[in-house]
């Protein structure tokens, strides 16, 4: 693979961003092959999934690749797109997907991270959702993602400003499980993926289906859901994506 490369160890599956000359960027190569060592890891009866850097990276990844954003007028986050699909893998995985995160996180790639079911840290990463600054109303989906791990308010915030947030204040939030110094990281996610291979893989897949139904069970009027649509197609075919765009 030309993005990634991946290695499977007593039942863990660990995925490691290999394009640190363009920041990690989430674009539609990449993507697939995370998809493909998904596929793989399932497989192979993976019991837990670890997506992380490269040690030295300085960037986990700068978020989706903006040059690939379709022009303006169409959706640039449909069901369809292959990050919203990637997104949909990792929350279906049998087998629970740790972020192990080392460096700073922008926009689509913050999605990812809190799409997955833990997410461990060092004191010195942060996160940022950018869609504010490239004129992106971001998809409904994508902000469940985000309330089930941070307060509204909280939320609200990330996305106005823009501005990421460090590493310790998105631990007091919840947002991030634990921090470990960048020597340390590695060791300890790698013991917690351990502790949960040695479990019953059934009864684990069953437990984050049952949560992951619960976290999205909030009820949707068709008007709510039509309304939130119009809302987001202004949004798209408007001056400032195609400013945000170029």
């Amino acid at each position: 693979m030309k993005y990634i490369h991946t290695s499977i160890s007593n039942y863990i599956g660990i995925i490691t961003f290999d394009n640190d000359t363009k920041r990690n960027s989430l674009c539609y190569s990449m993507i697939d092959e995370m998809i493909l060592a998904f596929n793989e890891f399932d497989k192979q009866d993976v019991r837990v999934i670890i997506i992380r850097s490269n040690p030295q990276a300085k960037v986990w990844s700068a978020g989706l690749d903006i040059s690939e954003l379709p022009d303006s007028g169409k959706e640039p986050l449909s069901y369809s797109h292959p990050l919203e699909k990637l997104f949909r893998i990792i929350e279906n995985s049998k087998a629970p997907v740790i972020a192990m995160v080392t460096g700073t996180v922008w926009g689509g790639a913050f999605e990812l991270v809190v799409t997955c079911d833990i997410i461990i840290g060092t004191p010195e990463c942060s996160f940022a959702i950018t869609p504010a600054k490239i004129g992106v109303a971001y998809n409904a989906s994508g902000l469940l993602h985000f309330l089930n791990v941070a307060k509204m308010h909280i939320v609200k915030e990330l996305f106005f400003t823009a501005v990421p947030i460090k590493a310790q204040r998105a631990y007091n939030y919840g947002i991030v499980n634990n921090l470990f110094e960048s020597d340390k990281i590695e060791a300890t996610t790698m013991e917690m993926a351990q502790n949960i291979a040695h479990n019953s893989p059934l009864s684990i897949s069953v437990i984050k289906e049952q949560l992951n139904l619960l976290g999205n069970s909030t009820a949707l009027t068709t008007n709510v859901f039509e309304h939130i649509n119009d809302l987001r197609s202004k949004s798209y075919g408007s001056f400032d994506y195609v400013e945000g765009k170029n």
